[in-house]
């Protein structure tokens, strides 16, 4: 392998066919590039679809319930369905061993006012586990924790931008705002990687809303965390079963998926799974094509300088050359040229992708695209493996050739 004169003649072989060297290595840096910038923008769509979901956790399921559209046991089109506490808790004990994490959540929208600020921002009131549900990232203080929901505390944890909209840069943790009347404790400031929308929203404890804005025990929604053991067709069993149950216990058609719906993260992934998988394998399929015809392209080379080198063979092999080593020759040329070739069109792919960046992330939900070290070290592998299948067909036809006939040939 490390033979200088070996590599003096490779290098002598290449430089005398140089316009059937390049034109062979070119389809098969081509291909490599072609690979590596379509891995790339797939790459870019799944960091889209990623980042799509980032605000809230993978494992999500969301119970939301409108109006009826359609009559059920004696009970009219358009009546309003309510959730209540006894449905948060018939989900909690009939699932408890599928729900990793559970949270109620009232919307509500009211002022929040400290001292001569004032403006008005949504709040939802909820339980603790909603942090890892919403998946918001405390920067000082606490989250909402068991005790505020016993004690009905009037404490509240407020974005990002309410707390620069109000106190600046002053401290806000600790002092009490004003929010639709009555005086609350700020326990915690927070961010969220959803964007500004969810920076500017605070949360209160579930059963202080409840006690505060209407003495009942409604709630708009439930939102859960499903456990994460469960595969993804479990998970969408899961949330079938729940739909159904629900539907059963407040009275409300089959069909009707206006009164009762249940978005199921799982199912989500699921379907992004599957399409990314598809265009990943017509990825594979228009790279490996071209590749393919790169190593043809590559054989056909080798096998033109084999025909211009028959009498050098013939005369080797009368020295006493082993077959072995004219393998070993050819297979070694074009596997370096394969080699060459393909990382200059893997350097020129990541570099295309690298000026690209975040472009395209607007009109063509293309983000960030990129291809990872373990796509390098695999494309490392297939041009190795190229290089010797490109190699193998004319390196066995030289290796056959006898050295009587080689003196002969033309």
């Amino acid at each position: 392998m490390f033979d200088l004169d070996r590599w003096r003649e490779i290098f002598q072989s290449i430089n005398k066919n140089r316009l059937r060297s390049v034109m062979s290595g070119f389809t098969v840096a081509f291909a490599i590039l072609l690979f590596t910038l379509l891995f790339g923008v797939v790459s870019g769509l799944s960091n889209s679809f990623t980042n799509a979901f980032n605000d809230d956790a993978q494992n999500s399921m969301f119970v939301r319930v409108w109006k009826t559209s359609k009559p059920f046991k004696g009970l009219q089109t358009g009546r309003r369905v309510q959730l209540r506490n006894d449905d948060y808790d018939f989900v909690a004990k009939e699932y408890e061993d599928k729900i990793q994490y559970q949270s109620a959540r009232i919307y509500k929208n009211f002022s929040i006012k400290y001292k001569s600020e004032a403006s008005n921002y949504n709040i939802r009131a909820v339980n603790p586990d909603h942090q890892f549900l919403e998946k918001t990232i405390i920067d000082e203080g606490r989250y909402l924790n068991e005790r505020d929901l016993k004690e009905k505390s009037k404490v509240i944890v407020i974005g990002r931008l309410i707390k620069k909209d109000l106190f600046g840069e002053k401290i806000a943790l600790g002092k009490r705002v004003n929010v639709n009347g009555s005086s609350f404790l700020i326990i915690g400031i927070f961010s969220d990687e959803g964007g500004d929308n969810e920076e500017r929203m605070a949360y209160i404890p579930v059963t202080t809303a409840q006690m505060m804005y209407g003495n009942n025990d409604y709630i708009s929604q439930i939102n859960l965390g499903y456990n994460p053991n469960l595969s993804l067709d479990a998970a969408i069993a899961f949330g079938n079963k729940m739909e159904r149950d629900l539907r059963k216990k407040l009275n409300i058609h089959p069909d009707d998926q206006s009164a009762l719906s249940v978005r199921n993260m799982a199912e989500a992934n699921k379907g992004v799974g599957q399409f990314m998988f598809v265009l990943y394998l017509i990825v594979i399929f228009v790279g490996s094509g071209t590749l393919i015809a790169g190593i043809i392209g590559i054989s056909n080379i080798m096998i033109f300088v084999i025909k211009e080198r028959t009498k050098e063979f013939g005369i080797r092999k009368a020295l006493g050359a082993v077959p072995s080593s004219i393998v070993g020759m050819v297979v070694q040329e074009s596997v370096l040229i394969t080699t060459i070739a393909g990382y200059l069109g893997l350097s020129l792919g990541t570099y295309i992708l690298s000026l690209i960046g975040n472009s395209l992330e607007e009109d063509y939900f293309i983000k960030d695209p990129s291809v990872s070290p373990g796509i390098v070290l695999g494309a490392t592998i297939v041009l190795i493996l190229s290089g010797l299948i490109a190699g193998y067909v004319p390196a066995k036809r030289a290796a056959n050739i006898k050295p009587i006939e080689a003196l002969r040939a033309d």
